[in-house]
């Protein structure tokens, strides 16, 4: 994130203003952009594909517990009265 305002000692400086709004882009007039003048900024990297999600119930199949084996441990997966979940070995 780009900040273009830092407010020290402002009400001790009496002197420090903050800077108008370019009402073009928002930001203060002269301020950099930190990339090619006009240019737009590049576009978000493409979001990695979100991880399985599952619901605890179907798991627990409408119970309250359920083992879950990763390699040759088995855990308990359990849910308690307040809707929280434990997982124990």
């Amino acid at each position: 994130m780009e900040a273009w305002w830092i407010p020290a000692l402002s009400s001790l400086a009496g002197a420090a203003r903050r800077p108008e709004p370019d009402p073009a882009s928002g930001r203060p007039a002269g301020a950099e952009t930190g990339g090619a003048s006009g240019a737009e900024p590049p576009a978000p990297s493409p979001r990695p594909p979100q991880c399985p999600r599952h619901r605890a119930t179907d798991l627990t199949g409408g119970g309250s517990q359920a083992q879950i084996v990763l390699g040759n441990q088995v855990y308990l997966l359990r849910i308690t009265r307040a809707g929280k979940l434990i997982l124990t070995k």
